[in-house]
């Protein structure tokens, strides 16, 4: 494998460093949760090596609520590395994927990196970022190893509909692939949640994590779920040869948290719709700005108008550089920098506020 290192991880603000930074509207998650908050006591717990498949009781839970059973579900080191194990266990070079773009970085890094040939479904601002499923149908070939999609999507907020899921499902299965749906953000849909892929197929792999939505970057624990024994079994020899067992510091700090997730997820949902009220009131009053509004997560994708003449460069150093104000620039998901990613769901209010406030600021002083 060749590996390079990411744009979205060498300006990470974890790389550059959080205390140059004002206002950070880079993270794509919930706001880091603090261990103590969780009211946690470990003194008892053996640092062993852990079930290879990741603790049990938590691997029910996580199974109970994607309606699946404990066994179709196996605990990775947070969502990178379930999609780490999926690439090089169903790819090689030469390969052939289907992904849609922009997406997250890792989704196709890693198949470039085997030397799998990857092909993208163009999600276009123009059609509402939506997939186009006749376009993916034109797409896959018999030697298609897998097609990989996110939904809530990342960095555009938008989802798939119902019918939409199930549509995307029935051509996978017809044409005889494997469908990768990265279900990161599924707990943040702003209305019904749609239901876990992995459980409408034995065709489908879906991966998810304890990141983004619950702000527990941190314990790096997240998962993959998928009905085909056969294929579980490889992502299981994989996950041992790369790692043998979880953290069970790690892996016993997540299932004491999922215990009482319904405590603390409205709390959450409150402060990202909080939020979402005021990112949709100033991108409503941003003349220079235009976005496809998210239906969940929290991160918006606005471009800078077509026909506004800012010098773009300039922007972002007056936006940096000036007002210390960070945001995701579209070259990290391989698009025009007049693209940019919003996360609204990390920062305080009052950090929003004043990063939103600097976006237009810098904006007015880039226009020509």
């Amino acid at each position: 494998m060749k590996y390079r290192r990411m744009p979205i991880e060498i300006e990470s603000p974890e790389q550059m460093g959080y205390g140059n930074i004002e206002c950070n509207l880079t993270e794509s998650s919930f706001s880091d949760a603090v261990l103590g908050n969780l009211d946690l006591s470990l003194n008892h717990l053996v640092l062993c090596y852990g079930d290879h498949m990741g603790k049990p009781e938590l691997r029910e839970l996580i199974a109970a609520d994607i309606g699946l059973a404990a066994d179709d579900v196996m605990v990775t080191a947070g969502a990178a590395t379930a999609l780490f194990i999926l690439s090089t266990s169903l790819l090689k070079s030469g390969d052939h994927l289907v992904v849609e773009k922009p997406n997250y970085a890792t989704n196709i890094e890693t198949p470039r990196a085997i030397g799998a040939f990857v092909h993208f479904l163009e999600m276009r601002f123009e059609n509402e970022f939506r997939v186009d499923i006749d376009e993916l149908e034109n797409m896959i070939t018999p030697d298609t190893k897998y097609v990989s999609v996110t939904c809530p999507h990342n960095p555009t907020g938008t989802m798939l509909q119902k019918d939409e899921l199930h549509k995307l499902i029935e051509l996978i299965e017809s044409r005889r692939t494997i469908l990768l749906l990265d279900e990161t953000y599924r707990d943040m849909a702003f209305e019904e949640k749609l239901p876990s892929a992995a459980s409408l197929s034995s065709k489908v792999i879906s991966v998810s994590s304890l990141s983004k939505t619950y702000g527990l970057p941190g314990i790096r624990i997240g998962w993959l779920a998928c009905r085909d024994r056969t294929l579980m079994e490889m992502f299981l020899a994989a996950k041992e040869q790369i790692m043998i067992c979880n953290s069970v510091v790690d892996e016993e700090i997540a299932f004491r948290f999922l215990e009482k997730k319904k405590e603390s997820l409205p709390q959450i949902k409150d402060k990202i719709q909080k939020h979402f009220g005021i990112l949709k009131k100033w991108i409503g009053a941003e003349n220079n700005l235009e976005w496809i509004e998210p239906s969940g997560g929290v991160v918006c994708f606005p471009r800078i108008k077509p026909d506004c003449s800012v010098d773009v460069e300039h922007f972002y150093k007056i936006l940096n550089e000036q007002f210390k104000t960070f945001v995701g620039p579209g070259h990290w998901f391989e698009m025009d920098r007049r693209y940019m990613r919003i996360g609204y769901g990390w920062p305080d209010t009052d950090e929003l506020q004043r990063g939103l406030n600097n976006i237009s600021k810098a904006l007015r002083s880039a226009v020509g």
